[in-house]
């Protein structure tokens, strides 16, 4: 209850001094107006910035998209590595087998 009080002072302080606010005084003005400028072009900056940010979102969407197309083609092309090398190995068993076989008939 005491920092609604508090609270409620502080703005009715706030309020007196916006009302005596003089806003014809020309240093006021200039500054509102140097303020409205600034605010202006840093609306204009944050647009800017908000635009190449979507741009990069974008570009790492792609990116990461390319780069796990790209891992899931190597894993495939290793799948394809391994059952290779073990056809391999199954036919040159198979050979060694025949070569055993060529050399008990021989014998």
């Amino acid at each position: 209850m005491n920092s609604i009080l508090e609270k409620e002072k502080k703005l009715n302080i706030a309020l007196a001094k916006l009302k005596n606010l003089n806003l014809e005084d020309p240093d006021i003005k200039k500054n509102i107006e140097i303020l409205g400028e600034q605010k202006n072009q840093l609306e204009i900056e944050k647009s800017e910035l908000e635009k190449k940010y979507k741009i990069l979102a974008d570009e790492h969407d792609n990116v990461s998209r390319k780069l796990e197309e790209f891992q899931n083609r190597e894993k495939i092309e290793e799948k394809k590595r391994l059952e290779f090398s073990e056809k391999i190995d199954e036919l040159n068993q198979e050979t060694n087998t025949l070569m055993d076989e060529i050399d008990k008939w021989q014998t």
